[in-house]
């Protein structure tokens, strides 16, 4: 039987509270060595701007996906994800699909719970004033992620576009019942701040190195492609850097690579947040030491998050299921 859950459905099976202690577990098991996956494969057509990524997982304890995304950029005008694709997690007995899942909403929710999973095990435990620059999907998912793990006592936004923001700021009132000031400049809304969280599809970063205030934790998850950055290289120096995996990192993100081209940070500094949730790092080590979680995503926490999603749909009845024709017997 393989079932089929569209965006709605998997927002409905996969609650953020449930995501969040998943994805800090799939971030233990990968430092733990317990996940076998390649770095992603990216296909670039010479012509169009659209980006395909095939990323394959196997997670001991829970078994074989695969995430197959499309970057659109030209979905923003239609009103559609950029990112869209699918998630397929397989029967470990059988080997058959077990299901398939709207990509688009599962990144959306596991990627903010990450952060938060981060957040948890890196932010000061009084933190609680938040800036979030990019006004998108990923803005309003990291929305209701920090406000599971810490006490939001302030909240501002900073997006290009201000009628996005101001979006924001309404669906924040309406369903999470947080208030959120919209602010002019990205600068603005970090002044101060403890907690920021940089969601945007910028190719240049979006701050100074000046603007981040001591001891703020950053989640810096937009710059997911070597050809685009949201944090300049003095900004990252001054931070203690953590990662969810040192291979992807080093290897694809500019946020990363950029300052230790420049030699203003080693590869030796960056740390993956698994070894911290291990125990293995001690991770924040003072009140003002400014942490900085960059975050590429990787398919082991597609792949934890698709089987959870399973378990919880088929526990409501959520989806659609589709009967295999199963041959069977020599022929």
């Amino acid at each position: 039987m393989l079932l089929i859950l569209d965006g709605a459905a998997v927002r409905k099976a996969l609650a953020m509270s449930d995501a969040i202690p998943a994805m800090a577990d799939a971030l233990r098991r990968y430092s733990e060595g317990v996940v076998t996956q390649p770095l992603r494969s990216i296909l670039r057509p010479p012509s169009g701007s659209e980006i395909f990524a095939s990323m394959p997982s196997h997670v001991a304890g829970h078994g074989f996906g695969l995430k197959a995304i499309m970057l659109k950029p030209d979905n923003a005008a239609r009103g559609l994800p950029s990112h869209v694709g699918v998630v397929v997690v397989f029967d470990p007995e059988t080997g058959y699909p077990l299901a398939t899942l709207d990509g688009s909403a599962l990144t959306g929710i596991r990627t903010a719970a990450v952060s938060a999973a981060a957040t948890r095990a890196l932010a000061r435990p009084d933190a609680g004033d938040l800036a979030i620059i990019g006004a998108g999907v990923q803005a309003r998912s990291h929305l209701e992620a920090m406000h599971l793990v810490r006490e939001l006592r302030r909240v501002r936004v900073y997006s290009r576009s201000k009628d996005r923001a101001e979006l924001l700021a309404k669906h924040a009132a309406g369903q999470l019942g947080i208030d959120v000031e919209v602010t002019g400049s990205a600068a603005e809304a970090v002044r101060g701040a403890d907690l920021v969280c940089t969601t945007t599809s910028s190719k240049e970063p979006v701050l100074d190195a000046a603007d981040l205030a001591e001891g703020v934790h950053v989640n810096a998850i937009g710059a997911s492609t070597r050809d685009a950055r949201e944090l300049p290289s003095e900004a990252v120096a001054r931070a203690s850097v953590f990662v969810d995996s040192r291979e992807s990192a080093l290897a694809e993100s500019t946020d990363v690579g950029a300052p230790i081209a420049e030699g203003l940070l080693s590869a030796d500094q960056v740390t993956e947040v698994g070894d911290v949730l291990l125990g293995r790092h001690p991770g924040r080590s003072s009140a003002g030491q400014i942490t900085l979680f960059k975050s590429l995503g990787m398919a082991a926490q597609d792949v934890v998050a698709g089987f959870l999603t399973v378990r919880a749909a088929t526990e409501s009845g959520t989806g659609v299921r589709v009967a295999y024709q199963l041959e069977t017997g020599d022929h």
